[in-house]
């Protein structure tokens, strides 16, 4: 790690240009090799800023409401792949003028869009989420496929012909995996749609797909692409979240106050982990924090805690090497995916500053937050 967080403020997310670069380096190559189209999903990573890097290395971006949409459209230069569960009928016409693509949840859905976009001056291609009700996702919040499931169609709600106008099916049931349960859950998706692949000209096979994560088999996720690419005639577009901004940068934070908790040691921080890192919460996952272990016995241990008045905004077992002060930096490891397009201004926190570590290794503040933002909110 070559950031200097002396000249970054508290509390600040940090990008760190040349790591979002190398893994956009490795996307490309995978993209390149396997013929498969890699989009950005602007729900794990809308960071605006960094779209022209982007833009350079992959084949564009995936949007899953208008705002998503219109920002690709503005920012990144480039139409939208766009899906969300449901449409808004006042939204639809200007979902359309940023889109390539627009995927429908449901055939209730096709059925009432499909003469607005049969219509449209821009040819742009229609395709239906399916579910193949397989998914290897530990945590049901984030699990497409558990039973009642809102998102996608089953096999036996469609027929043996897709309706007209469909070109695409997509499937979204991974989340952080390997190309090894990709290949578990094709088995799933051409057992119960293999006829229907032969009918369309693409299918998305959604995100969750962790290329840029150590030890992921990029050789076999080429493989993959490619059989499916032969047997079907088909594009096959990926959109991963995660995978993008995967360990590129930081949340530095400052410890405001130490306080003892019936004997547990509390570092109270600038930051809060439901406002500002929700997914630790919710995954639940823990959090690295540089220079810190897990609880290790003999050494200064601390149950990290954010400002807010939320009992459960903490995060236990932190080994330092020495005791924490007042205005220590405390610096948590990989949080630029799925946190600055999840936080809130709850108890009308502040929201982190947002910055980048250039590849000159200098820093550039970029956002800053204040009442306004929280006001505007409610």
């Amino acid at each position: 790690m070559s950031v200097d967080f002396s000249q970054i403020p508290s509390p600040c997310y940090v990008l760190e240009e040349k790591l979002l670069r190398k893994n956009l380096e490795l996307l490309h190559n995978v993209q390149e090799r396997s013929g498969a189209n890699i989009i950005l999903a602007l729900k794990g990573f809308s960071m605006y800023s960094m779209f022209p890097m982007v833009k350079q290395y992959l084949s564009g971006a995936t949007a899953s409401s208008l705002n998503e949409a219109r920002l690709i459209f503005e920012e990144m230069n480039c139409l939208a792949h766009t899906y969300a569960p449901a449409y808004k009928p006042e939204e639809f016409e200007e979902i359309l003028s940023y889109s390539s693509h627009i995927t429908f949840n449901s055939l209730n859905q096709f059925n009432q869009f499909k003469s607005q976009v049969e219509a449209n001056e821009r040819k742009v291609s229609m395709g239906i989420r399916i579910n193949p009700q397989y998914a290897e996702v530990a945590t049901d919040m984030y699990n497409p496929c558990v039973v009642g499931s809102r998102l996608g169609i089953t096999r036996d709600a469609l027929g043996d012909t897709l309706p007209e106008g469909i070109e695409g099916l997509h499937s979204h049931t991974m989340c952080e995996n390997d190309s090894f349960v990709l290949e578990r859950t094709l088995v799933h998706i051409e057992e119960k749609f293999g006829d229907l692949l032969h009918q369309v000209k693409w299918l998305n096979l959604g995100g969750g797909h962790l290329m840029t994560k150590a030890g992921y088999d990029h050789e076999h996720v080429i493989k993959i692409i490619k059989r499916l690419k032969e047997t079907y005639n088909i594009k096959i577009i990926m959109e991963p979240g995660s995978a993008i901004a995967w360990q590129t940068g930081y949340l530095k934070s400052k410890v405001l106050d130490i306080v003892d908790a019936q004997g547990i040691d509390v570092a109270i921080l600038d930051v809060s982990f439901a406002a500002h890192m929700p997914d630790t919460l919710e995954m639940p996952y823990k959090p690295k924090v540089h220079g810190a272990t897990d609880e290790t016995e003999g050494k200064p241990t601390y149950r990290l805690g954010g400002m807010t008045c939320l009992a459960g905004d903490f995060m236990s077992g932190y080994s330092f090497e020495k005791e924490l002060q007042i205005g220590d930096t405390v610096i948590f490891d990989d949080m630029i995916h799925y946190t600055m397009v999840k936080t809130t201004t709850f108890n009308g926190v502040g929201l982190p500053s947002i910055g980048v570590w250039k590849e000159d290794n200098t820093f550039q503040l970029l956002k800053s937050f204040g009442y306004e933002t929280f006001k505007d909110r409610i």
